[in-house]
């Protein structure tokens, strides 16, 4: 799914252009973690550090069905996943949409080995910090979360700085 590039340079340095969409997938595949950011059902924001992984032009994440996070998403499916650097350069990322629970097995599957792939012996080793977590996921024992960008934001730091707005149809 190729997005639409909205690049506005009043929000840019002067020689500053658009960030390829190619370089954001790239920046969320090299993360490993990103901060979700829910609505409580009185309107305060809940913001908490997760991992998460890009599979089928969605970023998927987990959590319990009992967390605040899981909570939030019963009441109000709006969400927005950040990532990047907590430096003055290099790349920020943020995507912004619904996340949808997701229970089709294959869909599953198709998440858990994205996770594997990007975070390797976190998942797949015993001693990992994660150990076990793609099979939980294909098993059902964990909330699992697609979230389709409505829309995306890079914000490009050092020798020049940029915003790029990206939306999907």
């Amino acid at each position: 799914m190729a997005p639409e590039v909205e690049f506005d340079g009043r929000f840019s340095s002067p020689d500053a252009a658009a960030t390829p969409w190619a370089d954001v997938l790239e920046e969320i595949a090299r993360a490993e973690v990103f901060w979700l950011s829910t609505v409580r059902p009185d309107g305060r924001p809940h913001v908490t550090p997760l991992i998460a992984a890009w599979h089928a032009d969605a970023v998927y994440f987990t959590t319990g069905a009992g967390e605040r996070k899981a909570a939030n998403l019963r009441e109000n499916d709006r969400c927005a996943l950040a990532t990047g650097t907590n430096t003055l350069r290099g790349l920020d990322v943020i995507v912004e949409g619904m996340a949808r629970l997701v229970t089709e097995a294959a869909e599953r599957d198709g998440a858990a080995s994205a996770f594997e792939a990007k975070y390797g012996a976190h998942l797949t080793s015993p001693e990992g910090t994660f150990a076990g977590m793609g099979d939980t996921i294909r098993a059902g024992g964990v909330q699992l979360y697609r979230v389709e960008p409505a829309v995306a934001f890079a914000f490009g730091k050092g020798d020049a700085y940029s915003q790029t707005r990206y939306r999907f149809s």
